[in-house]
């Protein structure tokens, strides 16, 4: 036997586990048996990835028993490996991270309109929590881009209405995209994964990623033309005669009989 051995209470130690743990796994067939020393039982490198391995999918939600179905349907450990890689893809946030601001600066951006109330339905969104003393904001892009609307003369309350609406579209957007991703690609191999194939989806979500974005950017952009052609027109037309008229501002004067 290679490697270093360990005894159970050194096997736990390093696994950062209960020894009753390292014992219950291996009653649960989720370990090997360990070897022998004489009388002493000996735990191998194996093993103790093994329990690394455990705990990452604990960490990914996987019960007991889905792990054990998992371990016993692995020929060797490449398959649970390329599993663990192809839900770190799935699971790495698309978005650009959260950020910490404090009240005073909710106030330097918001001003009297970070009442109470619009704090509220701010967290409801999942756009803002509180934590101590301080805000914890879901995507500092989003904080930024509220701070633009304010600051342009745009109500945080209707910001934070038309963000439910945005909320709904794009999350069709975004199960629409899912649906096609598990009916072309996923539900082919998501029965019998061989370890080449989890990679490959690993690897084709991550290359999704970019084109997702374009197509979300593109289309809003495309709607946002088909709108302003729309509804724009017509206030463009209004301030031309009004210019036309000789009231600026739109403002009638007395009618000359």
């Amino acid at each position: 036997m290679t490697g270093r051995e360990y005894r159970i209470a050194e096997l736990a130690e390093a696994a950062s586990v209960p020894v009753r743990t390292v014992r219950y796994y291996q009653e649960r067939g989720l370990i090997g048996a360990p070897g022998r020393r004489g009388r002493h039982a000996v735990y191998t490198e194996a093993h103790l990835e093994r329990l690394g391995v455990i705990a990452d999918l604990l960490d990914r939600g996987h019960s007991l028993d889905g792990i054990g179905e998992l371990l016993a349907g692995a020929e060797n450990g490449s398959k649970v490996s390329e599993l663990l890689g192809f839900e770190t893809a799935a699971s790495t946030a698309w978005g650009d991270g959260e950020i910490t601001i404090d009240f005073a600066q909710l106030l330097d951006r918001f001003g009297e309109q970070a009442t109470p109330q619009a704090i509220t339905e701010a967290a409801a969104l999942g756009y803002l929590r509180v934590e101590d003393d301080h805000f914890v904001c879901s995507s500092g892009r989003l904080l930024d881009a509220a701070t633009g609307f304010v600051a342009a003369g745009i109500p945080l309350r209707s910001v934070l209405a038309l963000s439910w609406e945005m909320e709904a579209a794009f999350d069709r957007m975004a199960f629409g995209i899912l649906q096609e991703f598990r009916t072309h690609l996923l539900d082919r191999v998501v029965a019998h994964p061989s370890p080449a194939e989890l990679h490959e989806l690993a690897d084709t979500l991550e290359r999704l990623r970019p084109f997702v974005r374009q197509v979300a950017d593109e289309q809003l952009a495309r709607a946002m033309d088909r709108r302003i052609q729309a509804d724009l027109p017509e206030v463009s037309d209004r301030l031309h005669r009004t210019a036309e008229a000789g009231h600026p501002g739109g403002r009638q004067g007395p009618r000359v009989s």
